[in-house]
């Protein structure tokens, strides 16, 4: 065998051809990947990875590997030396094996200098050395696999002929059925629409999968498989070529019958291994249960295709990749993309379609070859299942974020958007969350949009607290129903026996979201004719039940430089103008610590808010949002006054550092009302509670939506200035956590960092990397075809000297 495996080597490199087929494959991808313009470009790519090259390297093995192997078989059969090999004393499985792994070891010679573009993208990247490089070994093993499986296709292809060319032609024509042919029979429905599955028969299913950097224990089977089955083939043509006569049809079957039964099993008894750095293509247990639960079709619409910018392609990839791990848990989930501007309609149209549905498009400001130019997406997936859909947003913008910010937040948070979407669909509504009214709660129609949301996931309905008065105990009882009591800007104050229900439905392990204030400001109030209007403390006899919790809520104003803008209007009718001026009374927050609500969220726009101190107690205290360093506090009561904008704030004096505006207590709560006399009898009292969660933030307007001719707008969106802060995101999240039970939320904690290359670099350098890239690789192999013919010489010339 080792002789063959030699021989085979010996007799490629020998040949002009060789070495001339390797230097067409190392061209190929040198001027596809660092000098053409397109798809497979690295430097338009514009992310320090391979994958382009992982991408492109398949369909250059299609001619690469049976340019090898055509000779293995039919240059025997041609010379007549076939049935010399024959009569030596080795079986044909030793035959074949010694011929496919000296044709193997020649694919792997020719792939050794394309490690030289893994260096240029070490060096390129933004910083230098932000190289993934478990993600790379995974692409590669999953190239020399799919390598593998082309030799074994070509070594059977060069036993059908003993003219090569023919050889070659049969082994491309099998190599391309075998890789993509399949898939691209379940994509156009040859056989009907039901040709789902189809596509796991194909190479290209597999190796897409395992070149990304995860390895699946089915992915390798069906390697082996194939790469078995085709050895076998070759096994069986080679005995026909010897004229033994067996029956070997049917031993054909039974391997092809064993095979089938290696791959359905190994889809019940598998395992992944994610070799990302970052673990990326790793699924929560969450999202894999979600994924297994459904037992019908579901098919998921992505939109966000087309002519996309570099970083949102990769958005676009990503969103595939993580539906292909959905898709290994539940083969039930299928995907699709659509581009909705592919007929060529009206963009805008399309645009105000998208937008009536509930599916906002986004223009991005692009920046290409130092032109500015603006183009419209549509960041959006619909999945349908069981005769429902849900739509899915695929964007996570940050005010003032760049594009590749943008990409990366997105990115990380993809897994969490299709759990939560499909979740959705799966999941029956449960769990109960009580609005509260009757203590001066926010109208319903600005609170309409984000209930509207929390409707998608849990059942809602309104619970007044005024029958406390005449039976507390029933009142306590039909609240106690609730998983959740969601407090919206109450302004008037709690009696006591309110405040026990409350304190007792706490104790009881219920949660609360509390949005309330402790001063009196409405920035409507502002718009009179004296253009002022006073702040004044508000007392809302909360205040010893939230310091028996830890926390205590100041009658004062949080004032912020980094704040939301104040629009006002000028002139009339058609002449009306809006103008933006800075408003300090707007702070908007952002995240206090890293946890799973605030992460990854627009700034949160507050109004008025007051900030929050944190005292010492047993409960476990987190705080969610903060206010910028640079604000300063106001005590009241005082007036506040539009005249006052457009003027120079005092700098100087926004030096009180981050304010806390939200906090999450967590732990088991003690009573209000322990050591003190009960506003009524309860049998039931108890005066530590079991563990429970709460969540205070100083302001009722963060959960306000605004109205447009009566009707409720979007949670979060101003009208004026097009930007979309926060807002609903974080009380649905903070919703999410405390009623969470399923680990899902955690899932926005995952850490995910793309790896960008350095524009800089690319703009000073691009020249120097082409020119290594593309004629380094081809120098390499001269000085292999120079070191190797100078041996064979030298080797050969001993010999005859010798003799």
């Amino acid at each position: 065998m080792f002789a063959i495996f030699r021989k085979e080597i010996n007799t490629f490199f020998s040949s002009i051809l060789g070495y001339l087929v390797i230097a067409v494959f190392l061209l190929a991808n040198g001027l596809f990947l660092w000098v053409f313009q397109g798809n497979f470009n690295i430097f338009d790519f514009g992310f320090a990875n391979l994958s382009p090259f992982f991408t492109l390297a398949p369909w250059i093995f299609i001619f690469l590997i049976p340019g090898i192997c055509m000779r293995s078989f039919s240059e025997e059969k041609k010379q007549g030396t076939l049935e010399l090999l024959f009569t030596k004393p080795i079986t044909k499985w030793q035959l074949l094996l010694g011929k496919y792994f000296g044709n193997l070891m020649l694919v792997i010679l020719a792939l050794v200098p394309t490690f030289l573009y893994v260096l240029t993208i070490d060096q390129l990247g933004s910083p230098t050395g932000n190289f993934d490089l478990g993600a790379t070994f995974g692409s590669y093993l999953g190239l020399l696999f799919l390598g593998a499986c082309y030799t074994a296709i070509g070594l059977f292809s060069s036993t059908l002929s003993q003219n090569q060319l023919v050889a070659f032609m049969v082994a491309v024509f099998l190599c391309f059925l075998v890789y993509f042919g399949l898939e691209g029979i379940s994509e156009i429905g040859i056989f009907g629409s039901n040709t789902y599955g189809l596509e796991y028969l194909g190479i290209a299913f597999h190796y897409e999968s395992i070149s990304r950097g995860v390895i699946d224990t089915r992915d390798i089977l069906y390697f082996l498989s194939v790469i078995f089955l085709f050895l076998y083939f070759t096994k069986f043509s080679l005995g026909r070529l010897s004229n033994q006569k067996r029956k070997k049809p049917r031993q054909l079957i039974s391997v092809l019958l064993i095979l089938i039964g290696i791959n359905v099993a190994s889809a019940f008894f598998f395992d992944r291994f994610d070799l990302t750095d970052d673990n990326r293509y790793t699924l929560s247990e969450a999202s894999r249960n979600i994924a297994q639960e459904m037992d019908s079709p579901m098919v998921v619409t992505i939109f966000l295709t087309g002519d996309l910018p570099s970083e949102f392609k990769r958005l676009q990839l990503e969103t595939k990749r993580i539906l292909e791990e959905f898709a290994a848990y539940n083969p039930n989930i299928k995907y699709e993309f659509v581009d909705p501007l592919s007929q060529g309609g009206d963009a805008m149209e399309i645009a105000t379609d998208f937008y009536n549905s509930g599916m906002i498009p986004e223009n991005l400001n692009i920046q290409e070859n130092g032109k500015f130019s603006t183009r419209i997406i549509f960041p959006w997936a619909v999945a349908s299942y069981k005769n429902k859909s849900v739509k899915i947003h695929l964007l996570k913008k940050k005010i003032q974020s760049s594009n590749e910010e943008i990409a990366n937040n997105s990115i990380q948070n993809l897994e969490y958007a299709f759990s939560d979407g499909f979740g959705k669909l799966v999941h029956e509504r449960s769990k109960k969350i009580a609005v509260m009214r009757g203590n001066g709660e926010l109208p319903d129609g600005n609170i309409a949009d984000f209930f509207k949301t929390l409707q998608e996931y849990y059942r809602i309905a309104p619970f007044t607290v005024d029958s406390v008065a005449n039976s507390p105990k029933k009142t306590l009882q039909e609240l106690s129903k609730f998983d959740l009591v969601i407090e919206a800007k109450p302004t008037e104050t709690y009696t006591e026996k309110e405040k026990y229900v409350l304190d007792q439905y706490l104790m009881r392990g219920g949660k609360i979201l509390w949005l309330v204030e402790t001063v009196s400001i409405d920035k409507d109030s502002l718009f009179n004719p004296t253009q002022k209007a006073l702040a004044f403390p508000m007392d809302m006899n909360l205040r010893d039940f939230f310091f028996k919790s830890g926390i205590r809520i100041n009658p004062v104003l949080v004032n912020s430089l980094q704040s939301a803008p104040i629009i006002l209007a000028s002139g009339s009718g058609k002449d009306t103008q809006f103008t933006p001026y800075p408003w300090v009374y707007s702070p908007l927050a952002i995240s206090g610590k890293n946890n799973s609500i605030t992460n990854n969220i627009s700034a949160v726009k507050f109004e008025f808010a007051n900030n929050i101190d944190t005292l010492k107690n047993s409960l476990k205290t987190t705080i969610l949002l903060q206010s910028s360093p640079k604000s300063k506090i106001q005590g009241t009561p005082m007036f506040i006054s539009l005249t006052s904008l457009g003027k120079q704030p005092d700098f100087k004096t926004y030096n009180k550092g981050p304010q806390t505006l939200a906090v999450l207590l967590e732990g088991k709560f003690t009573s209000t009302y322990k050591n003190r006399i009960k506003p009524f009898e309860l049998n039931t009292h108890k005066d530590e509670g079991r563990p429970s969660k709460m969540v205070v933030i100083s302001d009722g307007d963060v959960i306000k939506n605004e109205l447009k001719s009566g009707k409720p707008m979007t949670l979060g969106f101003d009208q004026f200035t097009g930007t979309m802060y926060g807002n609903k995101e974080f009380l649905l999240n903070t919703v999410n956590y405390l009623l969470d039970d399923t680990g899902l939320i955690n899932i926005r904690s995952k850490e995910l960092k793309m790896a960008f290359l350095d524009s800089d670099k690319i703009v000073d350098q691009r020249l120097q990397w082409q020119l290594i890239n593309l004629l380094l690789p081809l120098i390499l192999l001269g000085i292999f075809g120079w070191a190797f013919t100078s041996f064979r010489r030298k080797k050969y010339s001993h010999k005859n000297n010798f003799s």
